[in-house]
């Protein structure tokens, strides 16, 4: 009874998305840290996660997929280096990249948060 709340395209793709939101925060908090490391080069969360997620949800294949996809940190290869010590951070797209993805986690786990309190209320019949 309660599979099909948690089985549902929304509530999966949520749920992937605030997985990437997660560690897309890390991300951009490691990028922050090394600002001034010689030599390091900007992570993200690798593309290739929401082009396989697209695909997936397309093929509406989002409840069989377990824990085989998940967002992983690789090195930016866009991120190109500026400075002649070969780091490839921008403090400013860092920043703006930390503002939008709180706006994206915010707005996901209130996603998540709907769906359960629809639970709630179809267990309890109330609604606080």
């Amino acid at each position: 009874m309660v599979d099909p709340v948690f089985q549902s395209d929304n509530y999966v793709l949520a749920r992937r998305l605030l997985d990437a939101a997660v560690l897309r925060q890390e991300a951009v908090a490691a990028n922050i840290a090394n600002a001034e490391t010689p030599g390091y080069r900007r992570v993200d969360v690798s593309a290739d996660f929401t082009t396989q997620l697209k695909a997936q949800l397309a093929a509406g294949k989002l409840q069989g997929l377990g824990d085989s996809l998940g967002p992983q940190v690789t090195e930016d290869p866009h991120a190109r280096s500026l400075r002649p010590d070969g780091n490839t951070v921008e403090i400013e797209h860092e920043l703006l990249a930390l503002n939008r993805n709180a706006v994206e986690h915010e707005f996901l786990a209130e996603i998540i948060t709907q769906n359960i309190k629809q639970l709630k209320m179809a267990i309890t019949g109330h609604t606080t």
